[in-house]
């Protein structure tokens, strides 16, 4: 693929990112939207449908998977770092869900800055953020050797 198209590609891919940030709310049900925004300090954690939440979070975190292993894959074109990237994805997402609802069952009561993070790495594309420099540099190191 030539450089300046994979670039325009990987450009329009971050894109896509902003836009499921851009309409979280009208895509997914998450009443800690508004929760973590303003009212973490003062408000009760606020009534939920666990398994809309569930359902909603599996969503969100498969579209902005995606998204993320296609620039993964378009970037450096490597088999061995989108298979890893696919296992590392699907291990973190159960070992964040199990975590985030265990800490939500707990209504909040131990602070809400830890589910506030894990919640986070679950809504968020900020693996695709540490896996790009790593394999980069995993990419140069292995250039240098041979």
């Amino acid at each position: 693929m030539n450089k300046k198209v994979k670039i325009a590609f990987i450009i329009v891919l971050f894109f896509a990112l902003v836009l499921v940030r851009a309409f979280e709310n009208i895509l997914f049900y998450d009443p800690f939207i508004a929760y973590f925004k303003d009212g973490y300090l003062y408000d009760p954690i606020p009534v939920f449908s666990g398994s809309k939440l569930l359902l909603s979070l599996c969503f969100r975190y498969g579209l902005n998977m995606m998204i993320s292993l296609l620039i993964i894959y378009v970037a450096f074109q490597n088999k061995g770092f989108l298979i890893f990237s696919l296992k590392f994805y699907i291990i973190a997402f159960f070992v964040l869900t199990i975590t985030f609802l265990i800490i939500l069952r707990g209504e909040l009561a131990h602070g809400y800055l830890f589910a506030f993070y894990v919640r986070r790495f679950l809504i968020h594309p900020l693996f695709v953020l540490l896996l790009l420099p790593a394999f980069y540099y995993k990419q140069l190191t292995v250039k240098e050797i041979i």
